[in-house]
């Protein structure tokens, strides 16, 4: 089981759970992810928590296959992570991501894609796409923290402390094990105010800023351009090197 769904009165919690792969994004993920979110809305929760099972929350897409990937393959597992991203952003509850660890890549996009982000003092937060050509959620995380901010980030790629992601307000609040849980049910209170109806319709009113159609368009434009599986394989490399 690569999800977990834990419901406690109006509050569901969706755990990404696979630590061993440090909860990367494969498509069983990311299905499951759908899945989970989508059961925990029919369930009538108001507020969805995502949370990483292990040291890290999510450390991106899932490549352990990837030398048997086509470049075909590759698009349509972005495509359906940019789905999951636009249905998490856009949905008719209060959601909240809780960050541990390495939430970088797509997991740093699914985190940005919540209302409400809290992070452990040992979170940091890359959003390395461009490394490989990818472009991915760029309006989503312009919209919470500027345009310049945003710009920074994607273009060079590294890594940012709970301190920095809490100046940008990437992070709301910054929380530990004794913290945590107050912080959730204080989200919960607050979201417990509003139905399902009037959610939807504020997040509808309040994302100007969201261009889901051509987030999507400039994800496949950058994903079709060809030579993207040789691009990931020389970015893994440069990474894996550095870290050495």
């Amino acid at each position: 089981m690569t999800v977990t769904l834990a419901v406690a009165g109006d509050v569901a919690t969706v755990r990404l759970d696979r630590p061993e792969r440090g909860n990367a994004l494969g498509p069983d993920m990311v299905a499951a992810l759908d899945e989970g979110f989508a059961q925990a809305i029919a369930g009538g929760a108001r507020l969805v928590v995502l949370r990483g099972a292990g040291r890290h929350f999510c450390t991106g897409f899932d490549l352990s296959d990837l030398d048997d990937l086509s470049e075909g393959d590759l698009l349509l597992r972005f495509v359906r992570i940019e789905a999951l991203l636009q249905r998490v952003h856009g949905a008719g509850v209060t959601t909240l991501a809780v960050a541990t660890g390495r939430t970088w890549g797509a997991g740093a996009d699914l985190f940005a894609a919540c209302d409400r982000r809290l992070a452990f003092a040992d979170a940091s937060f890359a959003f390395p796409g461009s490394g490989f050509g990818l472009v991915l959620g760029t309006a989503r995380l312009a919209g919470r923290i500027g345009n310049e901010a945003a710009r920074h980030l994607l273009l060079e790629g590294s890594a940012i402390d709970v301190a920095t992601a809490i100046g940008l307000g990437l992070v709301d609040r910054q929380v530990d094990e004794a913290t945590v849980d107050g912080a959730i049910a204080e989200a919960a209170l607050a979201a417990g105010r509003l139905d399902a109806e009037t959610v939807g319709a504020l997040h509808r009113a309040t994302r100007r800023d969201a261009r889901d159609d051509a987030d999507l368009a400039a994800l496949v434009r950058s994903a079709a351009r060809p030579g993207l599986k040789q691009r990931i394989i020389d970015y893994r490399a440069r990474a894996r090197a550095t870290r050495s």
